[in-house]
């Protein structure tokens, strides 16, 4: 993948965004009785959020309205949008009344697949595949990756490693309790950075658009989810080039699938010192 992507080009953080949290009035139950005096509570803030390809509507996600430069660039690689980081020339973050625009600019040969394979990804919250107009666009070939010789003498202990310092890096979470978390793993199995979201789907194009934006490698260490293992992150990636992916719940048969056919390491149930390794 091409590291000609420009950080500079990237809009500065927009003040007119809506916050990512919100405060909301509760009365709280205890032992199945009612307080008797109101509290406050905060809750996650959920956001349309349209993404624009050389002015062309491509896709309406609900998310967490912060990092959306990164969520905009590692949406459009992961889904195979863009071929290369290269091919973004600028991103823009334009609040309105109705939500919030992200406009990229981009090559005129990603505009071009973007018409041939358009479609509208509208409604809920970091959804994978509701959208696509026919079963012929599933994109279910993954790329066989190359993995690195580390991978290969990577104990369990350290992919758990991860987990336990998950916690303590996601913040939004800790208010609200509705956030997804994908963080960035080094192979000695400590947790460098952690992106937050209302989807998980989202959270990963988070991370990965960060990881890409910093021109960091993608083969160097893994990724660890606070969901369960979809299709859909799985397939993100394989396209990017991630070669271990591990989450908090299940996997699916489709993700178990598609990382064995990439050659992915998938570990899945990954709580407190258990661990499920998927493998053909």
């Amino acid at each position: 993948m091409s590291d000609d992507f420009s950080p500079h080009l990237l809009s500065p953080a927009d003040d007119s965004l809506p916050p990512p949290t919100v405060p909301v009035t509760v009365r709280r139950v205890r032992q199945g009785r009612p307080l008797d005096h109101a509290d406050s509570d905060q809750v996650a803030t959920e956001t349309p959020v349209a993404l624009v390809f050389n002015g062309i509507s491509h896709a309406v996600m609900m998310a967490t309205p912060a990092d959306l430069e990164a969520f905009a660039l590692g949406f459009a690689l992961s889904e195979g949008l863009l071929l290369s980081p290269a091919e973004c020339h600028g991103i823009d973050v334009i609040a309105n009344a109705q939500g919030v625009e992200v406009q990229l600019e981009v090559a005129a040969a990603a505009e071009m697949r973007l018409k041939d394979q358009r479609r509208t990804l509208a409604g809920r919250t970091g959804c994978g595949l509701c959208g696509i107009d026919s079963l012929t666009r599933l994109d279910l070939l993954p790329e066989r990756l190359s993995p690195p010789a580390w991978l290969a003498a990577l104990p369990p202990a350290t992919v758990l490693k991860a987990f336990t310092q998950m916690p303590a890096l996601q913040p939004l979470n800790a208010l609200t309790g509705a956030h997804h978390a994908a963080g960035w793993a080094t192979r000695e199995g400590e947790l460098l950075q952690v992106m937050e979201d209302v989807g998980r789907h989202n959270a990963l194009d988070k991370l990965l658009g960060s990881r890409v934006q910093a021109r960091l490698p993608m083969d160097d260490g893994f990724i660890v989810m606070s969901s369960r293992a979809s299709y859909e992150l799985v397939r993100k990636c394989a396209r990017l080039g991630v070669p271990l992916l591990a989450t908090i719940s299940a996997p699916t048969s489709l993700a178990v699938d598609i990382a064995r056919q990439a050659g992915l390491q998938l570990y899945g149930f990954c709580r407190g010192e258990q661990a499920v390794r998927y493998v053909p």
